[in-house]
């Protein structure tokens, strides 16, 4: 007669194989999908990068609302179709609130300037905000519940918050200067399987279509495959409402079990408000910040100390995901989407990657650092470049660059495989300027300095130096270089080792100039 102890365990053992097998299936299963999903969408952008200059652009669209402005670049430029996106820049007056909404595509949102609180709302997670008894739940009526909402993100300058595609979010300026922010939508992203035309579903108001451009143009790309890639969104911007609206207010009814008056109020039947809306007083949130006694006179101490607070609980964040993330495949949605960090700051001097004090300063955020990014293939960087300086001429390896001009102006050339000059201009405050892969190009700030923002269309997008430290050229052996230009082995020593810095490059034109201002100064 067998063991019964014997069986039991080898029960288990076969029970621990046989998930472990089905794991590593779904595992793989997810990886082949992304890949083959990532891989149409790179055949899809080499037909697509067909193109014979780049250009510096400016928004083309304008939506005026209530307490703000929304602006917007023209989808079915060449540029942004060969990268696969989509860009937006929110203005929100304080006290402004953009009304609730999700999009079709993954989202990076920078933080050009104010401060803001945000909501992302993931289905089924936990309501981890809620009043008190007291306090906040005071005035309240005695048989009314206690406010209860999904945690809450205190937004600052230079910050990058990610947002993947479906999930709902607002955002309230709760300061007391313009809330100013740059979208990037990745329409080329596998997690959008619907086609190549940004969407934005409103769940309140009464919206303007943020791309009238594309409904105007019948759609991004014309014809693709023998059919019209534009479905939906027929007729004018009159005619675009939030999503409630098209539902049966009946059925709306039953639903939420309200009344037909709420439900009214719910599809904004006699609401005129579009994207972004002035709200009545203060809004009343449930928030560990900032407590509604506190009086004007400790708002500087209290930003500073909440400014502390960010960067401590960074840093504990970012340990926590870490050590999370080595068992990542095996999490539950509670420990990858409702806890999982969404924002970082970049703008922030003292969290500078790259620093060369004549020169300036880079920053970036990829999947290391903000490990949602893996999800969403993308990531982003902020650079600053001191007068005149130089950011080394370089390739992007892996990713599309969508570069957002923050501050100043810069002389960017662009160089394609054929060796032709492909941008050669002057970049300004609030254009944007794409550079395709693998394309060579090189920076140099203008007299009054240069800032930017680069949307990267991969998590861990990386660059390849012509120039410096860690470049191509300082890889090379001497021997190669001295044939393959044509000089001697002395002037290829020097081709390799004349710069010791590795991105951010001084001008000697710069240096010569700052000692001349030196010499007539003394």
């Amino acid at each position: 007669m067998a063991n019964p102890s014997l069986l039991i365990s080898l029960s288990f053992c076969f029970f621990l194989i046989l998930q472990g097998s089905l794991a590593d299936d779904v595992n793989v299963s997810y990886s082949r999908s992304r890949s083959r999903s990532r891989s149409q969408e790179s055949f899809r952008q080499r037909n697509e990068c067909q193109f014979d200059r780049l250009q510096a652009l400016e928004p083309d669209n304008r939506i005026q609302a209530e307490a703000g402005v929304i602006e917007s670049w023209n989808p079915n430029h060449d540029q942004f179709q060969c990268a696969g996106v989509a860009v937006t820049r929110s203005t929100i007056e304080p006290n402004g609130l953009h009304l609730p909404s999700y999009t079709n595509t993954p989202q990076l949102i920078y933080i050009v300037k104010g401060r803001a609180i945000t909501g992302t709302i993931f289905p089924g997670c936990p309501e981890t905000f809620e009043e008190s008894q007291r306090g906040q739940g005071e005035g309240r009526s005695q048989g009314s519940r206690k406010d209860r909402h999904q945690r809450l993100h205190h937004l600052r300058e230079g910050d990058i918050l990610a947002i993947p595609a479906g999930v709902a979010y607002w955002c309230y300026n709760n300061g007391d200067q313009q809330l100013v922010s740059v979208s990037l939508l990745d329409t080329g992203n596998f997690n959008n399987q619907l086609d190549d035309n940004p969407r934005r579903f409103y769940l309140a108001g009464k919206p303007e279509d943020e791309f009238e451009q594309l409904r105007r143009e019948g759609g991004r790309g014309r014809e693709r495959e023998g059919r019209q890639v534009w479905r939906g969104g027929q007729g004018s911007s009159e005619n675009y409402n939030n999503i409630f609206r098209g539902f049966n207010s009946r059925l709306l009814e039953e639903a939420f079990n309200v009344d037909q008056e709420t439900i009214s109020r719910l599809q904004g039947q006699s609401d005129n408000r579009n994207n972004i809306i002035r709200v009545k007083g203060r809004l009343d949130l449930v928030s560990p910040l900032r407590s509604r006694q506190e009086g004007q006179r400790e708002e500087r101490w209290e930003e500073e100390r909440e400014r502390e607070r960010w960067e401590e609980e960074r840093e504990r964040e970012r340990e926590e995901e870490q050590r999370r993330m080595r068992g990542y495949d095996a999490n539950g949605l509670e420990e990858t989407f409702c806890s999982l960090r969404l924002r970082e700051n970049i703008g922030d001097p003292s969290r500078a990657d790259v620093f060369t004090p004549q020169a300036g300063r880079v920053s970036t955020v990829n999947s290391f650092n903000l490990p949602i990014l893996g999800r969403l293939q993308l990531s982003a960087e902020r650079g600053t470049l001191y007068r005149n300086a130089i950011y080394t001429p370089h390739w992007n390896v892996n990713a599309h660059s969508v570069i957002y001009v923050l501050r100043g102006r810069a002389r960017i050339q662009v160089v394609d495989h054929l060796g032709q000059s492909f941008f050669d201009g002057e970049v300004r405050q609030g254009q944007i300027l794409t550079v395709p892969q693998n394309h060579a190009v090189v920076k140099q700030a203008g007299s009054e300095g240069f800032e930017w923002v680069s949307f990267k269309t991969n998590d861990n997008a990386w660059i390849s130096p012509l120039a410096g430290r860690t470049s191509v050229i300082r890889a090379l052996p001497e021997a190669v270089l001295a044939n393959a230009f044509q000089i001697s082995r002395d002037q290829a020593r020097r081709l390799k080792y004349n710069r010791e810095e590795t991105f951010l490059l001084t001008s000697p034109s710069s240096r010569r100039e700052d000692e001349y201002e030196r010499r007539a100064a003394a």
